[in-house]
């Protein structure tokens, strides 16, 4: 099996170098899901495409029916323009090594299509969409439009039933290397766990008036905005430190010109936290935030809140197993084991998964030394480390679950339970929501400065019908 990998290792890095160069962002990843699927059909095999737009999968089977193990590969790129790397009209570019993620499960695929007759179970090679969080009111149109419920990839593909007859699930990512660092590396401890998350989609309206000849027959957008996000700021303090929550964000539009006062402003915020509890506490103050700054300058707001990722919690006995394929893929020297105990900030859709299902993963190397992932620098510049590597863990990790009657398998997919598909979406709906606060205000009356500025003060509360008012 392992000697497969080998033979085919060029075919599987020209795949992750092409994947580089032609990067797409979620839910758009059209040609890389082609060559996802041209690889598939070369394999002999029959890939489903278009799962959550995108999406492309196909089943190995096993000597009998058992478990099946699903391998993930991430289709989508974020969009950092000054990566070397980035594409010259979107942006986009590989900073998480998502090309390498999926050119390695077709570099496990080709080694297990050897041995398949050996196993207890099926494998399910899947290219999946959009796990990055980004281009919120892009994805929110197609949400509008019927195209997608769950803005991110795993989720929607839960929602729509793409892994029910799936048991468990084999991911890789890369990190960040050092020039003489492991091939591998496996998150260990039983208290490993990381941040969920909320997005929220915000936008300010006021009204436009000249900002020279009478600036208070406007409604200043983008002033409203600035006092939402020192509110949101002020805030921090009445975070717990046990929820260790996150709030980012990045202003999208702020007004077209500075001799107009402005009539429209846009944010897009992320708010992590560590539980599901914390997270819903963590929204509502920004949100309680967001409408002070909409209040204070007689503004409207509205604030859609999609749900991102739920909190991750570590499988007990998974990063054992993982350890145990890697040594015997690469060799115990190439393989390093780090214990966590504690909590990350970061996020990720695996979380979700894992809330329906056991998730195995490894880290590889093989990325450019000093970069941290979603940097201007970091991609995979060695194949052997950042994709090789993970395709041979992950090729005997799905043998050490699938081998003997699948009894590592069943073991895991036993271990704790899971959520139901349904009990999983109504959880995530139940994160979601949408308001405007307080409406949008009415045109300026004909008249004086100083009438015009009454009717400004009075119409900041004066609901429109149809409207979600909250006082």
């Amino acid at each position: 099996m392992l000697a497969a990998i080998d033979r085919q290792a060029g075919r599987i890095a020209a795949l992750s170098e092409a994947i580089l160069r032609d990067p797409e962002t979620g839910f758009r990843e059209v040609r890389t899901a082609a060559r996802v699927e041209a690889e598939l059909r070369a394999m002999g095999l029959r890939p489903e495409t278009e799962l959550a737009i995108t999406g492309v999968r196909a089943r190995l089977r096993g000597r009998c029916p058992g478990p099946t193990v699903a391998i993930i590969g991430e289709l989508d790129a974020l969009a950092v323009p000054d990566h070397p790397f980035a594409g010259a009209a979107t942006g986009a570019a590989h900073a998480c090594g998502h090309n390498a993620q999926v050119a390695a499960m077709i570099g496990a695929g080709l080694g297990l299509a050897e041995v398949m007759g050996d196993l207890d179970g099926d494998v399910v090679l899947f290219a999946v969409p959009a796990e990055e969080t980004i281009e919120v009111g892009w994805r929110l149109e197609q949400r509008a439009a019927g195209r997608l419920e769950f803005i991110i990839g795993k989720p929607e593909l839960i929602r729509l039933g793409a892994f029910d007859d799936v048991d468990l699930a084999i991911t890789s990512h890369a990190t960040v290397s050092t020039p003489d660092g492991p091939s591998i590396e496996v998150l260990g401890g039983a208290g490993a766990s990381a941040n969920g998350a909320v997005t929220k989609h915000v936008v300010f309206r006021g009204r436009a008036a000249h900002s020279g000849h009478e600036p208070w027959a406007g409604v200043d957008a983008q002033k409203a905005l600035t006092v939402a996000t020192v509110a949101i700021d002020a805030q921090r303090e009445t975070f717990r430190d046990a929820d260790h929550v996150r709030v980012h964000y990045t202003i999208s539009a702020g007004g077209n010109a500075i001799s107009s006062v402005p009539a429209e402003a846009r944010l897009e915020i992320m708010v992590r936290a560590a539980t599901v509890d914390g997270l819903r506490d963590a929204s509502g103050k920004v949100d309680r935030a967001l409408r002070a700054g909409a209040q204070a300058l007689g503004a409207s707001v509205e604030i859609t809140t999609a749900a991102g990722y739920f909190p991750l919690e570590a499988d007990p006995g998974g990063a054992e197993l993982a350890a145990a394929a890697a040594r015997a893929a690469v060799g115990a020297g190439q393989v390093r084991v780090h214990e966590i105990t504690g909590h990350s900030g970061v996020s990720t859709d695996v979380a979700d998964l894992a809330r329906v299902m056991p998730v195995l993963s490894v880290l590889s190397g093989g990325a450019t030394p000093g970069y941290g992932p979603h940097s201007s620098g970091f991609y995979i510049a060695d194949s052997d480390r950042g994709v090789i590597a993970p395709a041979k863990a992950m090729a005997l990790l799905t043998v050490e679950l699938l081998r003997d009657g699948a009894a590592r398998a069943r073991a895991l997919t036993a271990a704790r339970p899971r959520m139901s598909r349904d009990e999983y979406v109504a959880t995530r709906r139940s994160l979601e929501g949408a308001e405007t606060y307080p409406s949008a205000p009415s045109a300026p009356p004909a008249g004086g400065g100083a009438a015009r500025s009454r009717a400004v003060a009075a119409s900041s509360t004066v609901p429109v019908a149809g409207s979600r008012t909250t006082p």
